[in-house]
């Protein structure tokens, strides 16, 4: 087995190059520029569709919107877009990347989005179960040797629009990113394939969202995650107030 590569702090995960942009992009970009490694994974390369000449440019997109939310990785999967399933293969694949790159937090998809790409439903128990295999031992034919990780951390981000409803038996937890809102919108443009002019709704759709999700939170714009565990901490000020506030 070849050496491992320098770990990542972050891993998100998305079914399609501009789903991580569009649901956590300002979380992202924040944590490239507080000094983490973010990695990005695309379980399909999101081609065909209708307004993209192919997975050149589709690519060439994703590159570039990483590079604006300063990833220092970002790889696709080889698994089909309109055709992604949750398979024992795309589950080992998922998680032997996570076993290659070793992160400390995995962002993945919280739900399916309705009237859209079924994609995203298979990809929120793909990688949930990627996450689980990545932690399992005696499996080392199946895994090429690649050596056990548990992941310490797991949240789940929403992409549509409107309000999120965390699930039951999750918790929520909201990022301000008010200070990335205008990256994360700059990442999303990176994809003129996916939103051309006549799409530019999308851009004031998401600048809601987030300044909506910023409001309910006491910032001004925020992104929301869902958490399978409740929020525990021995520094509760340091978590309440996170920017050193106190009485006045």
């Amino acid at each position: 087995m070849d050496a491992l590569p320098q770990p990542l702090d972050v891993i998100a995960v998305g079914a399609h190059p501009d789903d991580v942009e569009i649901g956590c992009g300002g979380t992202l970009a924040l944590l490239a520029a507080q000094g983490h490694r973010v990695g990005i994974v695309d379980l399909t390369d999101g081609e065909p569709t209708p307004r993209s000449s192919g997975p050149a440019e589709r690519l060439a997109e994703a590159t570039a919107a990483a590079r604006v939310l300063g990833a220092v990785h970002r790889e696709t999967l080889p698994f089909p877009n309109r055709r992604l399933f949750d398979t024992f293969e795309v589950r080992v694949a998922l998680a032997k990347v996570f076993r290659r790159w070793r992160p400390k937090v995995v962002l993945g998809l919280a739900d399916g989005t309705p009237l859209a790409s079924p994609d995203h439903a298979q990809a929120v128990a793909i990688t949930e179960a990627a996450v689980f295999y990545s932690r399992l031992t005696k499996w080392d034919d199946t895994f090429a040797g690649l050596p056990v990780h548990t992941v310490p951390q797991f949240l789940t981000y929403f992409l549509f629009a409107g309000v999120p409803t965390v699930p039951h038996g999750r918790w929520p937890l909201v990022v301000d990113i008010t200070r990335f809102l205008d990256v994360k919108l700059e990442a999303i443009a990176c994809y003129p394939s996916q939103f051309p002019p006549e799409k530019a709704h999308v851009f004031p759709r998401v600048r809601a969202m987030a300044e909506t999700v910023g409001l309910m939170a006491g910032c001004t714009a925020g992104e929301v995650f869902a958490s399978p565990r409740l929020p525990c901490t021995t520094e509760p000020l340091r978590m309440l107030l996170p920017s050193g506030g106190g009485t006045t």
